[in-house]
């Protein structure tokens, strides 16, 4: 029951025209955009500079903008009602929900990573990057199900929109939090856009073991949000 839950929402998402703007096409612009032009100063290579910022706003564009707006306009359609009234139970639509968007990041990754070795990518410490997708999945989803799950879909769309852009300039992804001022980059640092980015980067560029704050950061945001959306959450 899990897996064919699971590979519905998979396969809805990845149907989704929207959705697949949002999750890859945006993503694979970028990363052919920084790696190639000079846009913002970066370390060199550009592509070993660029490739785990852009891993991490595929992460966060799929797993909560595209998590918030879908659950948003299931509650709206009746969806996720309809689905409550079946003979699934209800850990088993939030575990296919959670699968599915592992499944969706991975490809999005996929793709981006056979783009960036074919730019001339030299990952290293794949190891710690993949835990830190999969935490990283786990806590942009729930932060996805904390807005989708309590608000009407017109205003989950434009919040989650807003939010995605918002991160992408200012919240430690395209522009590196220890190159803004100190006061804004203690403030950025906390953010789980920046944990994820800043672990990335320490383990695809550098090869090193990413700092426990990293870690942490993206456990408090994922728990609090998990705690905060299990009691917030509605059908309709």
């Amino acid at each position: 029951m899990l897996a064919a839950h699971a590979r519905t929402e998979a396969m809805l998402t990845l149907r989704n025209g929207e959705q697949i703007l949002l999750t890859l096409l945006i993503p694979l612009v970028l990363l052919i955009g920084l790696s190639l032009l000079k846009i913002i100063d970066l370390p060199a290579p550009r592509v070993d500079s660029v490739t785990p910022r852009i891993f991490a706003l595929a992460v966060m564009s799929s797993a909560f903008t595209g998590q918030a707006i879908a659950l948003g306009f299931d509650r709206r359609y009746g969806v996720l009602k309809r689905l409550a009234a079946t003979a699934l139970p209800r850990w088993l639509l939030v575990a296919g929900r959670v699968v599915a968007g592992l499944v969706v990041v991975t490809i999005q990754l996929v793709v981006l990573a056979a783009t960036a070795l074919a730019l001339g990518w030299s990952p290293s410490g794949l190891a710690w990057a993949v835990l830190l997708v999969i935490l990283g999945t786990l806590t942009f989803g729930a932060l996805g199900v904390l807005l989708g799950g309590a608000l009407k879909a017109e205003v989950v769309l434009a919040l989650a929109n807003i939010v995605w852009f918002v991160l992408l300039l200012a919240g430690g992804i395209i522009v590196a939090a220890d190159s803004m001022p100190d006061g804004m980059a203690t403030i950025v640092r906390l953010l789980p856009s920046a944990a994820l980015t800043d672990g990335l980067t320490t383990a695809l560029m550098h090869g090193g073991v990413p700092d426990w704050s990293v870690f942490a950061t993206l456990a408090v945001w994922g728990a609090g949000a998990a705690v905060i959306a299990s009691r917030t959450t509605k059908l309709v």
